[in-house]
């Protein structure tokens, strides 16, 4: 055994053969109730320490985040060992150390680390290794699952335990306390300024009249920004900037902090988008911004060539008081009083869901807000409080849907009830040497007939199958919705689709009628 390849002994925790074991069973597992059944088990089996690794790694997280592995690394790995010995808590040592490698020499580093935890892993265990790595690890609405399982192992309440995690913004760090010290660990969870919760999201409409009926209820409609989400916590004169997944990045957003410190109200927590515009005052496209947000070096520069400032739609604390369960109404009412205009995002509200002409002028609201340049709306009910780290059904969007027609090059054998279909099918635009470029993967959107037919033609189609993936010859098109496109290193274009799904099969159509990756890069804008 190399030296500092991890290992274990007898006793030493949970092993990494019994989460894969778990994982493979949670995800041939169709009822929610028998994977809340297994993932109870586990929380018995468990430590109070390994808890939140079970919940991150069950959910296709990395505690360390991305710590730059990717295909490259994971190509050619070395035999698997003939019996488990990896712990939990040695994987993790072994993922700090990756992650923790950088500058000159780093690549070389990371990849013979890498390739030393695969030695130390079963075959099995290689397998579920590499698409936690990937970013690939999927079991079907695993959060929720995970949280109801912890609960019924620690005995505790699953409506106090999601309060917590709402108040906190962590799974992993709830289910270590709560294992650790019981039910009663739940109480010392509480909202505070300074402490990021997972932001409210919403579900979609197919328009501003379906989203209005769908709430029945008064409701505001909001200008939808194509920005970074961010939420900003205030205390005196500290003010933290974090993403929608709670990442810190106050350094990189000077503006955003000038803007809170200009803001009276303090203690508090705003929720909004960073946007910028060009000379024009259009919106800047989705990119940018994110390109300007990732800068990590030079923030001066950076700032100079391309500004930015926040746009807020909705207070969670404000003169050190929560306000997430009051309802949006009287939330709005205080993020009125506590920012000027120019810094409130756009909206209009219907007062009666069943009046014609409100309907028409909500309308309205939305095709503006596309001429302004803008993504679409939010249909939010003003009766309703902040559901916290929830797809909330109180809040609905709606914008423009654009499609491609792309060539199916591969497409993964499912998980649960989908299990012994192929499911994620892995998308291809027509390049121009005759061949195809991928451009991401999506198993949304496909019914249980699209299923069975597209398991029977790309059966048809295989060229190989390692028993995860089955690579096809590429003459299948297929017709994909998506929300825009997105810079990735991870594709040969340095693109991928945004929130991809799948409209129909087009067997009528050929592989070389497929839409060109010229027509993918001119709407590199999300649009």
């Amino acid at each position: 055994m190399a030296s500092g390849t991890p290992s274990s002994g007898p006793g030493e925790g949970l092993t990494l053969a019994r989460l894969a074991a778990v994982s493979r069973e949670v995800a041939a597992a169709s009822a929610r109730s028998r994977k809340t059944e297994l993932l109870a088990r586990m929380f018995d089996q468990a430590r109070p320490e390994e808890a939140a690794l079970v919940v991150s790694y069950l959910s296709g997280r990395l505690p360390q985040g991305r710590i730059g592995v990717g295909w490259s690394t994971l190509r050619d790995p070395p035999p698997p060992a003939p019996a488990p010995r990896l712990t939990l808590a040695a994987t993790d040592a072994a993922l700090d150390t990756i992650a923790a490698l950088k500058g000159p020499g780093s690549r070389t580093a990371r990849r013979a680390r890498v390739h030393e935890l695969l030695a130390a892993a079963t075959d099995g265990e290689q397998r579920f290794l590499t698409r936690l790595l990937l970013g690939e690890v999927r079991q079907g609405a695993l959060d929720a699952v995970a949280l109801e399982a912890l609960a019924r192992a620690a005995g505790a309440p699953a409506d106090a335990v999601r309060r917590a995690v709402m108040l906190d913004g962590s799974l992993p760090r709830v289910a270590r306390a709560l294992l650790a010290e019981g039910p009663a660990a739940l109480g010392r969870f509480r909202f505070t300024v300074g402490t990021p919760v997972l932001p409210m999201l919403a579900h979609t409409a197919a328009s501003v009249t379906e989203a209005v009926r769908t709430l029945g209820a008064p409701c505001a409609v909001e200008e939808k920004l194509d920005g970074i989400r961010v939420q900003v916590h205030r205390t005196g004169d500290t003010v933290r900037v974090h993403t929608r997944s709670l990442d810190d990045i106050t350094e990189r957003l000077p503006e955003v902090t000038e803007a809170a410190l200009r803001t009276p109200g303090a203690p508090f927590i705003l929720d909004g988008e960073v946007v910028a515009v060009d000379r024009d005052g259009r919106p800047v496209p989705f990119q940018e911004i994110a390109a300007r947000v990732g800068s990590r070096t030079d923030i001066a520069s950076a700032r100079a060539a391309l500004p930015v400032a926040p746009v807020f739609f909705d207070v969670l604390a404000a003169d050190g008081a929560p306000t997430v369960d009051l309802p949006a109404r009287e939330r709005h009412a205080v993020l009125a009083r506590l920012l000027p205009p120019e810094l409130r995002v756009g909206r209009t509200v219907v007062t009666d869901p069943g009046d014609g002409a409100q309907l028409a002028a909500a309308e309205a609201f939305l095709a503006r807000a596309l001429a302004r340049g803008q993504e679409g709306v939010l249909v939010k009910a003003l009766d309703a409080p902040y559901a916290a780290g929830r797809r909330g059904r109180s809040w609905l969007k709606v914008k423009p849907v654009h499609t491609l027609d792309l060539v199916v090059l591969a497409a993964e054998w499912g998980h649960g009830r989908r299990t012994g279909l192929l499911s994620n099918l892995h998308l291809g635009a027509r390049a121009g040497d005759g061949g195809f470029v991928m451009l991401g993967k999506t198993f949304k959107g496909l019914t249980d007939e699209m299923l069975a037919w597209q398991t029977r033609r790309l059966g048809e189609l295989a060229v190989a199958d390692d028993g995860f993936t089955v690579r096809v010859r590429p003459e299948l098109v297929v017709e994909i919705a998506y929300d825009g496109v997105q810079r990735s290193p991870r594709y040969p274009a340095g693109v991928t689709l945004r929130f991809a799904r799948v409209v129909r099969h087009r067997p009528d159509k050929r592989a070389a009628e497929a839409d060109p990756v010229e027509r993918v890069l001119r709407r590199e804008a999300p649009g």
